[in-house]
């Protein structure tokens, strides 16, 4: 049965708005199961799997929610592939690529198909779904499109012939067979404390969906207490039975501890490390090479330039030690210019306080002969006071000559 039957019966069955069977939560491994036998039909384990170096996909891979980050990336590189088997041009994504903008160019593509999609990015970004199986199932019919592909009726065989190719009662059953290997390999699984967690499908998830199940069991309960016999015919119950045969089949995943699947995940990653190391190696090699001859340049042109700096470095360091020696001779000779300074400021003072003396003595005497003495002592002062003056300017005179000659004294020295 295609899926685009499997689509107009769900569109008719919400148009009538009929209750939902409780079989309608397994429809999502159903779908997944017809997406695989498309992508088989595109022939994905060579095309797809072994070009693309991605891992194979299980039974129920998008129907149950495992690592997020594995199934979107796995989601976006099928659709990428399936994208490219219909016949148009799409990127393979890449490990920094933005996942919206992958996202969106793969609804886009789906959009140009004329397929609806009422969902967001939002959905398909979980990598797991109804939307997701969904988008990879349409892409996948028209990758079947281009591919010439057409879906034929199916063919039953006879009642007749069946009965005739049923084995002896003598002879053991196959069936019985499987079930006593089955039995044996899970009575081997149990000894293992870790075979829980490697089934197939997600205890979790199906705990989850028997759930919602069983609630929906109860809002029918009424309804399936009214059906006292059936009105299904025979016929459509054997077809339907034969049908969902296949998908009944009981398969138990291989130990991912057996040794031989390590063996051969060792070869296959010996393998690819070989084929990256050539590469890689004659890469490095080169850029060996080049640093090598950059670091020899590098030390040449060093001892060059320490070559021809060497005398400029010495005469520099000459010129530091006569610097320096400048600098301690005028900082002796500015002590003394201080002390010099700070005995006129004495003097000064002592000068003023003396005739703010005098001026007083003055107010308050009224005889002559003190006035007189007074006046004297004052000429005395003033005649003391220039020749301080003098002797200031002869000091002030000393010291500029003392600046020039050690001003013409530098400028001897730097034209030397």
């Amino acid at each position: 049965m295609s899926d685009e039957e499997n689509r107009d019966r769900k569109h008719e069955s919400n148009d009538i708005q009929i209750e939902k069977s409780p079989g309608e939560a397994y429809l999502i491994f159903i779908e997944m199961s017809n997406l695989l036998n498309k992508l088989k039909l595109l022939d994905y384990e060579d095309e797809y799997l072994i070009r693309w170096k991605m891992k194979a996909l299980s039974r129920h891979y998008f129907a149950i929610q495992t690592n997020p980050g594995e199934q979107f990336h796995s989601f976006i590189t099928l659709a990428a592939w399936l994208i490219q088997q219909s016949g148009h041009n799409f990127d393979k994504p890449q490990e920094f690529d933005d996942p919206n903008t992958v996202v969106s160019g793969i609804l886009n593509q789906l959009r140009k198909f004329g397929n609806d999609v009422n969902f967001g990015t939002n959905k398909v970004k979980t990598g797991s779904g109804e939307q997701v199986i969904y988008t990879l199932n349409r892409l996948a019919d028209e990758a079947l499109k281009n591919k010439g592909f057409i879906w034929k009726d199916p063919e039953y065989t006879n009642e007749t012939d069946e009965q005739d190719d049923e084995p002896n009662g003598d002879e053991p059953d196959e069936a019985e067979l499987d079930l006593n290997k089955i039995e044996e390999n899970m009575l081997r699984y149990d000894s293992d404390e870790d075979a829980e967690d490697e089934n197939i499908m997600n205890m979790e998830a199906l705990n989850k969906l028997n759930t919602m199940v069983n609630n929906k069991n109860l809002m029918t309960e009424k309804r399936h207490e009214e059906i006292l016999e059936s009105n299904t015919d025979a016929n459509e119950w054997k077809l339907e039975v034969e049908r969902v045969l296949p998908q009944l089949k009981v398969t138990i995943k291989t130990d991912h501890k057996d040794w031989r699947t390590h063996i051969e995940q060792m070869h296959n990653y010996q393998e690819s490390i070989d084929d990256s190391l050539k590469d890689t190696k004659n890469y490095f090699e080169k850029l060996y090479d080049e640093i090598s001859r950059t670091l020899e340049k590098i030390g040449s042109r060093e001892k060059y330039i320490n070559n021809q700096l060497e005398e400029p470095m010495q005469a520099f360091r000459n010129y530091q030690d006569r610097l320096a020696e400048i600098k301690e001779t005028y900082r002796n000779r500015s002590t003394g210019i201080n002390e010099r300074a700070q005995v006129l400021a004495k003097v000064t003072s002592e000068l003023q306080r003396v005739k703010e003396e005098m001026e007083e003595a003055g107010q308050s005497m009224t005889d002559g002969s003190p006035l007189i003495k007074i006046k004297k002592a004052m000429e005395n002062i003033k005649s003391d006071m220039k020749n301080m003056d003098v002797r200031i300017g002869v000091l002030e005179h000393i010291l500029i000559q003392a600046k020039l000659r050690h001003k013409d004294y530098i400028h001897e020295n730097k034209d030397k």
